[in-house]
């Protein structure tokens, strides 16, 4: 497949592994990368700068194709050096970044210097065209349904893809949702250039996951996830377990919601470690998109890229083509 992103990215396929907290690491994103897509390590899963050049060396060992780095800019107590795991990531040559959060401006002369693609995650089309005013080389716009943040607007990508489309100039990659060469289809009808998955890829061989918890989403259908933080204004899709009916029945309580009764069931070592890690599905918070309604099995990432890719290319050439025949 041929498409801007292809090009810019020089990879093999339109499809891109989000970047995902303590999934993103060397054996997702190597695989990833060697089944034609675009890897992504998350910069944040590694506890330092010096740890992500460590994972960065590890992933290079495990592909000779392109891969990118997550960084997620987001207010904290605690401050993060992101300036530091921006330069590790330019000094192990990485040549693509996946920004997420506030507003990564700051950075963008960095990575220009050195000749790396900047694409900027948004959830709304002003979010896009600010991403694009200030030198992202592509945007991934990322609907209501997906995994994690989706933004305060809720608008789906039926919606928001042609309405991002009709008015950026650089390339659009499609995110939230999608985990079927169908969906890929319809994604690049829609004006996008390329795919962004999270939730579809850690139900895969490689993802460094518990099998509880691919398996859980096998099981799962579309109704499966539900809204935390809604009244705190930072909305997060989750799967909808014990734990995240807990936060939701916090928040529904009457006046105002305070944070610290819902930090201990929201922690994320806890979601790591007895999720993630231990495969207890009900013991913590652990973020999945509605796409999880769609997932029907557990693939090498070679095996889910060359179906949706397969099944696109079927779409698009036996099925929509033949429609305008005389």
């Amino acid at each position: 497949m041929k498409t801007r992103i292809t090009e810019m990215l020089g990879i093999r396929y339109p499809i891109i592994q989000g970047g995902m907290q303590w999934v993103g690491r060397a054996e997702l994103a190597s695989a990833v990368s060697n089944a034609g897509g675009l890897g992504i390590l998350t910069a944040l899963t590694q506890p330092t700068p010096e740890d992500l050049a460590k994972e960065i060396r590890r992933c290079r060992e495990l592909t000779d194709q392109p891969f990118g780095i997550n960084l997620t800019i987001l207010p904290t107590i605690k401050p993060v050096p992101y300036a530091e795991y921006a330069q590790a990531a330019i000094e192990g040559g990485v040549k693509v970044v996946e920004t997420a959060g506030r507003n990564p401006e700051e950075f963008i002369p960095l990575f220009k210097q050195n000749n790396v693609r900047v694409i900027h995650k948004c959830t709304s089309v002003r979010h896009a065209l600010k991403a694009e005013a200030i030198g992202c080389d592509a945007v991934s716009v990322d609907g209501f349904e997906c995994a994690g943040h989706p933004g305060e607007d809720d608008v789906t990508n039926l919606i928001l893809l042609p309405a991002a489309a009709a008015k950026l100039k650089i390339p659009m990659i499609a995110s939230g949702g999608i985990g079927t060469g169908q969906q890929l289809a319809a994604a690049l009808a829609l004006g996008a250039e390329g795919v962004n998955m999270g939730t579809r890829f850690v139900a895969t061989q490689e993802a460094p996951v518990h099998h509880n918890v691919k398996q859980a989403m096998v099981e799962a259908d579309e109704r499966q996830t539900t809204l935390i933080f809604r009244t705190l204004r930072n909305t997060a899709r989750v799967f909808n377990n014990s734990i995240a009916g807990q936060v939701v029945a916090i928040e529904g309580k009457p006046g105002d919601t305070d944070f610290a009764d819902l930090q201990p069931l929201v922690a994320g070592v806890r979601g790591r470690e007895q999720v993630l890690e231990q495969g207890d599905v009900q013991g913590g918070i652990w973020t999945a998109g509605q796409v999880i309604g769609l997932i029907n099995d557990i693939p090498s990432c070679a095996e889910l890229l060359q179906r949706m890719v397969a099944e696109a290319k079927e779409i698009l050439q036996s099925r929509m083509l033949p429609m305008f025949d005389d």
